[in-house]
């Protein structure tokens, strides 16, 4: 099963629980998190610089070009997970793969200060990394959340 996991820029925690997926038997794509937590805002202060607006940009051929290498892997893998905290385009890209008729999973490790009911469109909300696992149904030998602290609650 290939996952897809979805999440911020920001977050330094998305290869780490890559690699705890892959430990599980899952083909992991987090591929995205390589350009690093200033990639959106490096490209925009690149356009700006060049004078273009917003509009202007997303027609471009970094974006497009963006776009659509999130949007092939979005389309070969079988299931989403939505890691909070998470921006607008980390909740489009789950809901796209809702609306495509596969599992999108959602793990919320720390509170958040926003509630939000609409969490309720995904396949299952899950408060710790036990319950995402056992969710994808990979709770087997080898695989030990104790083993991995920082995605542990």
């Amino acid at each position: 099963m290939t996952l897809y996991l979805i999440g911020s820029l920001e977050n330094p925690k998305i290869p780490e629980l890559g690699n705890v997926l892959r430990e599980a038997g899952y083909d992991v794509f987090e591929d995205w998190h390589a350009g690093g937590p200033e990639a959106d805002r490096e490209w925009m202060r690149y356009e700006m610089q060049r004078g273009r607006t917003y509009k202007q940009a997303l027609a471009g051929y970094h974006a497009h070009h963006v776009f659509n290498f999130d949007l092939h892997h979005l389309d070969r893998a079988d299931a989403g997970i939505l890691v909070y905290p998470a921006g607008k385009s980390a909740h489009l890209e789950l809901g796209y793969m809702i609306g495509r008729g596969k599992p999108g999973y959602i793990l919320i490790q720390d509170e958040p200060a926003k509630w939000d009911v609409m969490v309720l469109f995904a396949t299952k909300v899950c408060f710790n990394l036990q319950e995402l696992i056992d969710a994808l149904n990979v709770n087997g030998p080898g695989l030990r959340t104790t083993d991995h602290a920082p995605w542990n609650s």
